[in-house]
């Protein structure tokens, strides 16, 4: 019998063979895309193995750690590894950065459940992916490192205000809040503080890559490692300019001021304790302040601190806490700025998060509501949906209203800019305060729930950038720690200890003269961003003439996919 024609291995993979060819012959013909996807697995372990030991180290950067210079080396360290690639692989590089380094830094959110943590962590990882991706495609451009840092500022610009009036934790600028970059913040705030170190990060990465050029062959001559040696160069310069900033520290006036921590009963979720047990701790070291002040052993202040939630209840509804906070006010004789959560007088089942400046002969005066409530802490977006699935979201009972103007209150004789909590952390918050007329800044916290977690040290930091981004002394009072005082040079002066009763006693100056960065406002941080994006555009418009040639597989094999 006449056998079948013979099948060569060139009519197995022909489009006729192959459109009748049983399943197993197409599989040996061309890798299906379980191997393909195995592939790349192991080609992408490494890199992205690295990419998540940078962005451990850049969280090593921040409070508690505080090793700034770490943060340099995490920039360095993801540009390298974005460098060349694709838009597509420069995305998960950046998103393998990104994760590790948020779910260390925000860990102190257990306390609330390790899924916020991890829910949270991936949101914020995401607009890292973005710069990754970012990274990659101007990398092939001239002047890398430059386009490099403004797309720091980009995704930073766009991380501090989505979703839902965003998130900024984590700006390179918060990690380097005692580091040869901090005078930058006075020219132009926070933003210029991480281009700072963005840029001395990008051409860390520029002299690495040009190095490494020169050990795979090129010729090594001076001038070819010329451009190895003015990258760093350029990056130390960058580094130490911030010490030809002046940061204006020279008071127009002072105020003695005594900052009160009362201390909480837990750490943790259930901080609150009994009704009144918060207020009356504050009550009762403010008694005792009164106590010393009579006996000689403290100076009289101008005005008492107390920090945000010091009064447990609202005085205004229960008549028990207005009296306590009267006696107390009433015994130190001078203005006591209150922490406190009112009833919204206008919005039924709303409430204000207040500071009211109580006076010993005249009683609760002007006041300030906390202008942005933190989601899923303090207010529930979509609440009827939301609630439903998340039962946890019901601890959060009421949503606290946002208030509607800045924080300046004259308590006593300073004219205070009273920053609530996380608000210190939003730019534009304390830039309208200090615009409005403060001559020293007040931050009202209330960081029981993540005492001993490193998130109160990370928010002290806050405030040290805030002194000298303003030129304003900063003033923490926080319930259970940690309280301070910070020089407008960003010196913390005194500190509290956390979950301990304690008074701090300081004179702080008051100061009329702005910086420049009070001056510029947000400009330099939109101009940056901007810059960002549009180097972006050019190397998409470009890209046709710098992307390598050759099919999807080759490419694929190259590691260019």
């Amino acid at each position: 019998m006449p056998s079948g024609p013979e099948t060569t291995p060139e009519a197995a993979v022909s489009p006729p063979a192959a459109a009748g060819a049983p399943r197993d012959a197409v599989a040996d013909a061309r890798p299906g895309r379980a191997a393909r996807l195995a592939r790349l697995v192991r080609r992408e372990a490494p890199r992205t193995a690295l990419a998540a030991v940078g962005g451990l180290g850049l969280a090593a950067a921040f409070p508690p750690y505080g090793l700034w210079p770490l943060s340099v080396a995490a920039v360095a360290a993801l540009a390298l590894l974005t460098r060349g690639r694709t838009a597509r692989q420069g995305a998960w590089t950046g998103f393998a950065f990104a994760l590790p380094f948020f779910f260390v830094l925000l860990r102190w959110l257990h306390v609330v459940g390790y899924d916020a943590v991890v829910g949270l962590s991936i949101a914020e990882a995401l607009f890292v992916a973005a710069l990754g991706a970012g990274l990659a495609v101007t990398s092939r451009l001239p002047a890398w490192p430059l386009w490099g840092a403004c797309l720091w500022i980009a995704q930073e610009w766009a991380r501090d205000r989505v979703p839902f009036g965003g998130f900024p934790w984590g700006r390179l600028a918060f990690a380097n809040t005692g580091s040869p970059f901090t005078p930058l913040a006075a020219l132009g705030g926070a933003p210029v503080v991480t281009f700072g170190v963005a840029l001395a990060g990008g051409l860390l990465a520029y002299a690495l890559s040009a190095a490494h050029r020169l050990r795979a062959g090129g010729p090594r001559t001076v001038r070819a490692a010329l451009p190895a040696v003015e990258a760093v160069a350029l990056a130390v310069a960058v580094t130490l300019v911030g010490y030809a900033v002046p940061v204006p520290t020279k008071a127009d006036d002072t105020a003695d001021i005594a900052i009160v921590q009362g201390n909480v009963q837990n750490p943790g979720m259930n901080f609150l304790g009994r009704p009144m047990m918060i207020l009356d701790n504050h009550v009762n070291a403010t008694l005792q302040l009164a106590r010393d002040i009579k006996a000689g052993k403290v100076r009289k202040p101008d005005l008492v601190i107390w920090p945000e939630n010091s009064s447990d209840l609202d005085p205004f509804q229960y008549p028990e806490a207005y009296d306590r906070i009267e006696e107390a006010v009433k015994a130190v004789g001078v203005p006591v700025l209150v922490g406190a959560l009112i009833d919204h007088p206008g919005k039924q089942g709303y409430i204000d998060n207040k500071g009211i400046v109580w006076d010993p002969r005249t009683g609760p005066g002007a006041s300030y509501a906390k202008q942005h409530p933190v989601p899923f802490g303090e207010y529930v977006p979509f609440r009827a949906q939301l609630s439903k699935v998340i039962t946890r979201l019901q601890r959060v009972p009421r949503d606290f209203y946002p208030g509607d103007r800045t924080g300046v209150l004259q308590v006593g004789p300073a004219r205070l800019g009273d920053v609530i909590c996380f608000e210190v952390a939003y730019d534009e918050i304390v830039h309208e305060t200090v615009r409005a007329g403060a001559r020293a800044l007040v931050v009202q916290t209330n960081n029981a729930t993540y005492g001993r977690t490193g998130q109160p040290e990370q928010q002290l930091a806050m405030s040290r950038l805030r002194a000298v981004e303003h030129g304003r002394a900063v003033v923490t009072a926080a319930t259970s720690g940690i309280s301070a005082v910070v020089s407008p040079d960003g010196r913390v002066l005194q500190h509290s200890e956390e979950f301990t009763r304690d008074v701090i006693s300081a004179r702080i100056p008051l100061r009329d003269g702005t910086t420049l960065a009070d001056r510029v406002g947000a400009g330099p941080e939109w101009a940056l961003a901007i810059v960002g994006l549009l180097s972006c555009a050019a190397a998409f418009l470009i890209g046709r003439r710098v992307r390598p040639e050759g099919t999807e597989e080759d490419m694929d094999k190259k590691g260019q996919l």
